[in-house]
């Protein structure tokens, strides 16, 4: 069965409407939502669409053309009102993001799933196993911000979120079976706390894979590469990667090319990228290329902290308790204990299950669900 959309849904575009609909929402026991944005056409992402569904309605919230969206913020952050999501991290750090909307009583559907030893999480094999249900995401990647939006990308907006409340009580039901409801509720707990990250003027080349590996020099023109797309991107409100692609930034960066030969034999640009952006590649490229040494860039090295010499053999016991323990229990290894967490064990080599709690990260329903095992290995291994 294809997707289906549900009749009557509402689009809400003025204030006095969306008034209304948060008295609605705020009478209701639970909502599903999901959000449409523009992070594929446009330099600054933002919220295009907002579709929330109760058991008896569907609206499709624009905020393009609403100044404030401050009366959902009650409706979200009401802790009696579950708010069904489907991987909702994304999600999360948008709404807070562009309009400071908080979320409280979080149920990820995408997380449950995994919880349940669901290997194909995603929505559309979700409700095909579950609803027989087959999600068309040929609107996907479409741009979101652009108005008027045809019928066909409304209709599939709305029905994006049709399914989830059946979903989130059918899913819920097997959790509570397995005794595991509670650890899904923990963990979106957490969830709903994430938030996007902070803009600060740290170099750009911090977050771009391969910085590490390449010289002082070749970072100092790495960055100055960076600075001239995030304006470029910038000027023209588009992607970064829709100016000038990572790979290609990478490679002008190890060759240094500071002629427009020399540019041309690089390999890295097209030659409509040549022609648009030539000059001002070079015009970055040479000043930053010649700086004395001690002006360079130094990538920061984070010194992994000296771990006492018997960590690695108690991580290694670890291992093999986790992966034999969740394959009885048919649980992602990495989901109820990754890497980070059995090294944190290792280390604290925990004695008694009070020690636990001086893991924060291990979260209170693995301490109830594993700690008497993990301790037990940890008295039993030097």
């Amino acid at each position: 069965m294809n997707q289906t959309t549900p009749e009557g849904y509402r689009l809400i575009e003025h204030a006095e409407d969306l008034n209304a609909a948060a008295r609605q929402l705020a009478k209701t026991d639970a909502i599903a939502f999901d959000l449409e944005a523009d992070s594929m056409y446009h330099f600054q992402e933002k919220v295009c669409l907002i579709q929330i569904a109760t058991d008896t309605v569907t609206l499709v919230v624009d905020p393009l053309k609403l100044d404030d969206l401050s009366p959902l913020k009650p409706v979200m952050a009401n802790p009696r009102i579950r708010k069904v999501l489907h991987g909702a991290d994304y999600d999360i750090r948008s709404l807070y993001r562009d309009f400071n909307i908080a979320v409280c009583n979080l149920f990820d559907t995408e997380l449950a799933s995994r919880f349940l030893g669901i290997r194909e999480s995603g929505l559309d094999a979700v409700l095909q196993a579950r609803f027989g249900v087959h999600l068309d995401k040929k609107y996907q990647r479409k741009d979101w911000s652009k108005r008027p939006l045809p019928q066909a990308m409304m209709d599939y907006a709305a029905g994006d979120v049709h399914h989830l409340l059946p979903l989130a009580g059918l899913l819920e039901k097997e959790l509570l079976a397995k005794g595991r409801l509670a650890w899904v509720r923990e963990e979106c707990d957490v969830l709903r706390q994430v938030r996007p990250p902070e803009q600060n003027n740290a170099p750009l080349f911090l977050h771009f894979k391969g910085a590490g590996r390449l010289s002082r020099r070749s970072l100092a023109v790495l960055e100055a590469l960076l600075q001239l797309r995030r304006r470029l991107a910038e000027a023209k409100d588009r992607p970064l990667f829709k100016v000038l692609s990572n790979k290609s930034l990478l490679t002008l960066a190890t060759t240094m090319p500071t002629t427009p030969r020399a540019l041309e034999e690089a390999g890295a640009l097209s030659p409509k990228q040549l022609q648009i952006h030539g000059k001002a590649l070079l015009q970055a490229i040479r000043p930053a290329r010649d700086l004395p040494d001690k002006k360079l860039p130094v990538y920061p090295r984070q010194r992994s902290p000296r771990l006492p010499a018997r960590v690695p053999d108690r991580v290694t016991v670890l291992k093999e308790w986790r992966d034999h323990k969740a394959e009885m229990l048919d649980l992602d290894p990495g989901l109820m204990l990754n890497k980070a967490l059995m090294q944190a064990i290792a280390i604290r080599h925990p004695q008694k299950i009070s020690d636990l709690s001086e893991i924060p990260d291990l979260h209170q329903w693995r301490r109830k669900a594993f700690g008497r095992d993990i301790v037990d290995i940890m008295k039993h291994v030097r």
